[in-house]
């Protein structure tokens, strides 16, 4: 399966991306916005594309042609203002969806945030705007047509994989390695049970392909 990973540079995309140039399922394509990031995966032996999510639709549409699937593991990061949250994880999201139902890439995998429909949790984590913005992102992701799958991870460790998660009563435990995460993308691809559901998840007792 070709992949292309838009956010590949992120911590999670980074994992994402080098297991599946570890695995014979995927044919990845990281997808990143500074051509000094491009070490990092020639590293890894991985096919790269430098562009930017502040690009318009139809040159999204040129760069996401021709794959099987597009991973949405993007964000603005902590060290930005609002604004760029609402134009990487809001608009930059939609217009990857836009993009890949132009050119019939239908598969798309998005990374979220658990709690995201639960507006009554938004300010405990000091966040808000970032939850709004994976709120409608969703939205907007279920109401494309494409085959999705969003993954809603808690938060994110940088912590060895366990390989486990719980999917059920998963706010209990408000935490998760970001190794696992990455391996629930690979596994939500291999599984078209996933598609068109919302996982959401922490780290648990249950093996992550028994889990979806």
């Amino acid at each position: 399966m070709k992949v292309l990973i838009i956010g590949a540079h992120g911590k999670v995309g980074q994992i994402i991306t080098k297991k599946m140039v570890e695995s014979n399922d995927f044919e990845p394509t990281a997808f990143f916005r500074k051509e000094e990031q491009k070490s990092v995966f020639e590293k890894i032996g991985t096919n790269t594309v430098v562009a930017s999510l502040e690009s318009d639709i139809d040159s999204l549409a040129e760069t996401i042609k021709g794959y099987d699937a597009v991973v949405f593991a993007a964000g603005s990061g902590g060290k930005t203002g609002d604004d760029k949250t609402l134009e990487i994880d809001l608009d930059g999201a939609v217009k990857s969806m836009d993009a890949a139902k132009k050119v019939g890439v239908n598969r798309f995998v998005i990374v979220s945030a658990i709690g995201a429909d639960d507006r009554k949790i938004w300010n405990q984590f000091g966040i808000k705007p970032y939850y709004i913005a994976k709120h409608y992102a969703d939205r907007l992701l279920i109401s494309s047509g494409l085959d999705y799958t969003i993954v809603r991870p808690g938060a994110l460790l940088d912590e060895p994989e366990t390989g486990k998660i719980t999917t059920t009563n998963p706010m209990d435990n408000k935490s998760v390695p970001r190794a696992d995460v990455a391996q629930l993308i690979l596994e939500a691809l291999r599984n078209k049970s996933t598609i068109c559901k919302i996982i959401e998840f922490n780290q648990g007792d249950i093996p992550i392909a028994e889990a979806i």
